[in-house]
């Protein structure tokens, strides 16, 4: 075994656990490093007080003196729990959270100091806005941008310092993060979704989209995960034979989740506790060493802060326990990858999940009304639904055995489609008494107020309602849930525009009952959006065909996928919910098709590097051993040393093939690569990253592969599949 491979094992077994001391309740220690609605309430005044919940709820400003007594009140807070720095806390469009620390502390002369934080510091500051992503909205010499305090997410403690969650924009007032477009997707659905709401009851006056994300990852020993360059540099592994046992016993998921891994869970859980994130579900997934956790829902904005904190969070407590947790979604071949799914939803400031099935007939004509919406939404924009949630390291994901393919559908399950095809033969016009009452009472009123247990799922559905909330299963589990959740709640929310002026025209032109127009239109959209719907195999090379026949797209790479975020009809779609201008469209688009190339780019770099650098050397060196045990064969038998030396003869000719192949393949990766960089236009650079650079990866990695197999396991440099995933 190669000296760095043998000290990464022996430190991994040689690994003291890490005891949690859970002393607390849960409920004793939720939200308590967070200036949360409570914490206002004993630190703020009253009218300080009632300008943040109006600012939470109605989106009103605050003004500048109350926003001065709110962070000093906040700082008092803040000081009273040992905090001695404060940042604005945002994400840009890098993928990452961002933040710089500024102490409370400041001069005030003759050798003095205090601890000052004033309203302009708490409202505003001044990041560089030139030094992230900004798709050419931003040049060099215009470095100036700003970050703005968010009100609706609440300030918490992470450490010794005060984050404040914020906006991200340019100078000139375009968003340079995934919080702003998500803010104004959140109020466009609000606007929409509770004016179809009123038709329903006219108490509402507000209406929240709700998000419960379901986190998985991988968690591997540190010092193994060290010694593996690609893990280190690329979040995976871009070589490695699959070992004897994978997941096909089936014996992790759900199984006893390993000591060191539960001391993790545990620890991270108090830290998520502490900072508000409503942890709730942990278990063992699928594969080796792979595992989930998911919270209570939240409004949607709250849900991607704490999502985005939590997977900083998660990598800090890792540290801690000695573990590198993995969230690329294929950090490893020949076994599950992982995802983030998306549960989303839509509920009224009256508590009703606009989703969920009701008791009434009226009330279930509500549901049918925002479920056969949102089925519209996802059928009239399901190319924009793949574009945002591609990613270079998703691809590897989408279509395997554990996430649904790049082809957008939706699940709803028999019970749904029956009621359906029943609306769809809904009269056109005027219905009469007796249809009335067939309608409501036979059709509609037959839904049961929990669908729950009604409906299987479909894992292979990207888009499936689950009895009371669609989950979107294809989102990535390093993504930004805001990416998704932005696109999602801006379709839905045209869609629900697009709804209420149809029923309008029907009510005012044809004199129909609101219940009958509401039909009407309904039934139109179940005729129109019946190709999104599917309840088969998405597997099958049979869908793939059929969802040709259907219209549908299936763009399997993140250039192809990406193309549908400037597209004329996604640029109008976002200028008229007010969600995104076409220079901040361009601009999302540029970066990402950027990030796709400089990952690839990345990928085949240290695949190169390794493979002639660690693999290739490994192989010589093996060979020279057999070479000269067959010379000492061939000067102990003579002649017939053949018939003791043809396995290692094999051998070496088989090590000599695939060293062959390997460096012609790099070669030819390489020069690929350098006329991929040569080109200017991005997206043919990205175009040849995907299918002129990135095909070589499999076939360098598979002779690589099976120079593991051959070679010494005492000379192989690279940790093993088996160690990487079985050592716990």
């Amino acid at each position: 075994m190669s000296t760095l491979r043998f000290q990464a094992l022996k430190e991994s077994l040689g690994r003291d656990i890490v005891p949690v001391n859970e002393t607390k309740r849960r409920s004793a220690l939720f939200g308590e490093n967070v200036f949360n609605q409570e914490t206002m309430l004993q630190y703020l005044t009253k009218d300080a007080y009632n300008s943040v919940i109006d600012a939470i709820e109605n989106g009103s400003k605050i003004d500048r003196s109350i926003a001065d007594q709110i962070s000093s009140s906040m700082k008092d807070w803040a000081l009273s729990k040992g905090v001695t720095h404060y940042t604005h806390w945002f994400q840009p469009l890098t993928g990452a959270t961002a933040e710089k620390h500024d102490a409370f502390f400041e001069t005030i002369g003759n050798g003095q100091a205090i601890e000052k934080f004033g309203g302009g510091q708490l409202v505003q500051q001044e990041p560089d806005a030139s030094s992230f992503p900004n798709g050419g909205i931003r040049n060099t010499f215009e470095a100036r941008g700003y970050t703005a305090w968010d009100p609706t997410s609440p300030a918490f403690i992470y450490g010794t310092t005060l984050c404040i969650p914020t906006v991200f924009v340019a100078y000139t007032g375009e968003a340079l993060d995934y919080k702003t477009p998500l803010l104004r997707a959140l109020h466009a659905v609000d606007s929409a979704a509770t004016s179809i709401a009123k038709y329903f009851d006219k108490n509402v006056k507000k209406v929240n989209a709700s998000l419960g994300w379901e986190q998985e990852y991988f968690l591997i020993d540190s010092a193994l995960a060290n010694s593996r360059p690609d893990i280190v540099m690329t979040g995976r592994t871009l070589l490695g034979h699959s070992p004897a046992k994978g997941q096909q016993l089936d014996d992790h998921y759900f199984g006893s989740i390993p000591t060191r891994a539960l001391d993790y869970m545990r620890d991270l859980e108090t830290e998520c506790m502490l900072l508000g994130i409503p942890v709730k579900t942990r278990h063992n997934e699928v594969a080796p060493n792979q595992f989930e956790l998911a919270p209570i829902f939240e409004e949607t904005n709250l849900a991607v802060d704490h999502n985005s904190l939590l997977m900083d969070v998660m990598e800090k407590i890792g540290a801690r326990h000695k573990f590198k947790v993995l969230l690329h979604e294929k950090p490893f071949a020949g076994v599950n990858g992982s995802g983030k799914h998306n549960n989303w939803s839509l509920s009224t400031n009256t508590g009703v999940n606009l989703l969920s099935p009701g008791k009434t007939p009226m009330s279930n004509l509500q549901f049918l009304t925002f479920f056969v919406n949102t089925i519209k939404a996802i059928n009239e924009y399901e190319e924009l639904m793949r574009a945002g949630i591609a990613s270079a390291s998703n691809d590897h994901r989408l279509g395997a055995n554990e996430a649904p393919p790049a082809i957008m559908s939706v699940f709803i399950g028999e019970q749904l489609t029956a009621v359906l095809k029943e609306l769809e033969g809904v009269t056109d016009g005027k219905l009469s008494p007796q249809e009335k009452t067939d309608l409501k009472l036979n059709v509609v009123g037959k839904i049961p107020e929990i669908l729950l247990d009604n409906t299987d799922r479909n894992r292979t559905s990207p888009f499936a309602f689950t009895g009371n909330k669609f989950e979107f299963r294809a989102v990535g589990s390093k993504a930004n849930c805001a990416n998704p959740m932005t696109i999602l709640n801006t379709i839905v929310a045209k869609q629900l525009v697009d709804f209420k002026k149809e029923v309008d025209h029907l009510i005012d032109t044809k004199e129909l009952k609101k219940d009958e127009a509401i039909f009407n239109v309904l039934r139109e959209y179940i005729k129109e959006s019946k190709n999104i719907l599917f309840e088969g195999n998405g597997y099958g090379a049979e869908w793939e065909k059929e969802a040709k026949k259907r219209g549908l797209s299936n763009n399997k790479s993140t250039p192809d996928a990406l193309k549908a975020k400037v597209s004329k009809k996604t640029i109008e779609l976002f200028e008229q919910m007010g969600v995104m201008n076409k220079v901040e469209s361009e601009a999302r688009y540029e970066i990402e098709i950027e990030e796709y190339v400089m990952r690839i780019q990345i990928e085949g770099r240290v695949l190169g590097d390794v493979a002639r650098n660690h693999v290739i050397p490994t192989a010589i060196r093996y060979q020279n051993m057999l070479i000269n045990n067959v010379s000492g064969l061939k000067d102990l038998y003579g002649k017939d040393f053949k018939k003791y030396a043809a396995e290692q003869m094999q051998i070496i000719e088989e090590i000599s093939e695939h060293i062959g192949k390997i460096n012609v393949k790099v070669s030819k990766m390489t020069e690929a690569r350098k006329k991929a960089n040569k080109l200017e236009d991005l997206e043919k650079k990205a175009a040849d990253y995907c299918n002129k650079v990135k095909p070589f990866f499999d076939e360098i990695r598979y002779s690589c592969d099976k120079l593991e197999l051959l070679i010494d396991d005492e000379l192989w440099p690279l940790t093993k599949y088996r160690e990487l995933l079985f050592t716990r």
